[in-house]
């Protein structure tokens, strides 16, 4: 959850009333069968993107120390998805594949609290679409063959018309980052969908690109985050930035399935994307999950990781495209 752009409690409150019906009504089963590197035939942005770009051989970052002691050293990860509920919704980001002839609902100004970063224009918003349960409810559409994604935070209807609190349409096909100074669905910025890990991914043995997860405490923001919520400061980590698990890590002693993600850990990393609870590694959920295997990562913590220092692959401040080991 955010933190200055957080709405308020009793917002919340009615925001939680109104997606009660349709959150746990959807079934969140497992997901049609699709490609590990793709999503409705769309690829999740060009291959040369940051997201998709390894980070293991990039040098620590030079706020490595501070930045993990702000998170917590000696906390635990969280894998915060997976199977089944907790406290009554799906546990996870859910996502939408919808068709290309779906026009969906127009959001303009009045059906958006933070309209000046957001994209105007059609959500294809389903009839019963998956929405993320807890506070956030973050509803995340990619439309087959389009390839565009569309991303809202905090959706929700009020007398049968849909309303977000901010709202982001990405081109898959295109390394253009958001405006400067932008938000989008995420609090840094950032696309969601491209860095939750998928039980798909899992399915086919391999994770190839960046993992999104939520820290506490921010400041400032790096490439390729756009977006802010506490000013810099040099002893905290800023939205965009990007760890690693540590290659002297020994992954060899947990699951095959479980050695999946930690590689992805190792090789890609981890990014930070909005404010929330400290190592909360982000994912889809997925009736496929075992969630006691996805506890087994609880005992890596913030002392495994290091920061690394990534500016070096910024080809243009504007663009998510990234010279390639």
């Amino acid at each position: 959850m955010r933190k200055v752009w957080a709405f308020s409690f009793f917002v919340f409150g009615l925001l939680t009333t109104l997606l009660v019906a349709f959150t746990t009504t959807t079934a969140f089963a497992a997901p049609e069968s699709v490609n590990a590197d793709s999503l409705g035939g769309c690829p999740m942005f060009p291959a040369n993107n940051i997201w998709n770009t390894r980070i293991d051989t990039l040098p620590v970052n030079a706020h490595s120390t501070a930045w993990i002691d702000s998170i917590g050293r000696a906390t635990g990860l969280h894998m915060d998805f997976g199977s089944g509920t907790w406290d009554g919704g799906p546990i996870g980001i859910p996502f939408n594949a919808v068709p290309s002839t779906l026009t969906g609902v127009y959001m303009g100004k009045s059906q958006f609290t933070y309209w000046s970063e957001s994209n105007l224009g059609y959500y294809p918003i389903p009839a019963s679409p998956k929405i993320e349960y807890g506070s956030d409810h973050h509803l995340l559409m990619v439309k087959k063959g389009a390839c565009k994604l569309y991303e809202l935070y905090a959706a929700h209807k009020v007398n049968g018309v849909w309303h977000a609190g901010s709202g982001a349409i990405w081109n898959l096909k295109s390394n253009a980052l958001r405006p400067k100074g932008w938000t989008s669905a995420d609090a840094a910025g950032l696309p969601i969908l491209p860095g939750l890990v998928r039980y798909d991914e899992i399915a086919a043995g391999h994770i190839n690109h960046a993992i999104r997860f939520t820290i506490s405490n921010t400041a400032g923001y790096i490439w390729p985050a756009r977006h802010l919520t506490s000013p810099a400061d040099p002893n905290v980590p800023p939205m965009g930035a990007r760890f690693r698990l540590k290659a002297s890590f020994n992954i060899s002693t947990y699951p095959a399935r479980m050695q999946i993600i930690l590689r992805a850990m190792q090789q890609y990393g981890i990014i930070v994307a909005d404010n929330g609870s400290n190592w909360y590694i982000s994912g889809a959920p997925d009736s496929r999950w075992n969630n006691d295997m996805l506890h087994l990562l609880d005992n890596i913590t913030g002392n495994d990781f290091e920061a690394v220092d990534e500016s070096g692959l910024m080809i243009a401040p504007n663009s998510g495209q990234a010279k390639q080991p």
